[in-house]
């Protein structure tokens, strides 16, 4: 029996306030129709969540998702899915593995172990982690110039 073949509505963005509501980049062509196809699941399909929709912001949704109570929450749906991805660059060499995921003020902040070496703060931004591959456990860094000591990459 196949797998059902299921649709990417969107992806949350990042925790929206205090009270566990997220921002969502809806795909659907009226981005507030994300929380008509009913329950929805997160990438491994294997958390589902009913989304209510509370509002909207610059390009994105403001909803709360079912079971999510509070901004930790929230942050820890999007952030628990990274701890523990393999860190490696464009060309498949490893750098590490995500320990943490840091907000110090300016933006999040990935905290990678690496064997042998001292633990790497990367800016989590898009220009830095272009590609974070849930399914396969791992996310691809193009690091600035100086972020890696050559000597340890």
């Amino acid at each position: 029996m196949d797998a059902p073949k299921r649709v990417c509505l969107g992806v949350v963005t990042a925790p929206h306030g205090v009270q566990g509501a997220v921002r969502i980049k809806s795909f659907t062509e009226e981005p507030e129709d994300v929380a008509r196809y009913g329950p929805v699941t997160d990438e491994t399909g294997l958390r589902r969540f009913e989304l209510r929709l509370i509002g909207a912001g610059k390009g994105v949704v403001i909803a709360r998702l079912s079971g999510v109570e509070d901004r930790n929450q929230a942050e820890e749906y999007y952030h628990a899915d990274l701890i523990g991805l393999e860190a490696v660059l464009g060309d498949g060499t490893p750098v590490g593995r995500v320990r943490a995921i840091h907000d110090f003020g300016a933006g999040d902040t990935l905290e990678l172990t690496r064997p042998g070496a001292p633990a790497l703060m990367v800016p989590f931004t898009r220009a830095v982690v272009p590609n974070v591959e849930l399914a396969t456990g791992r996310l691809v860094l193009d690091p600035p110039a100086g972020l890696l000591d050559e000597n340890e990459a």
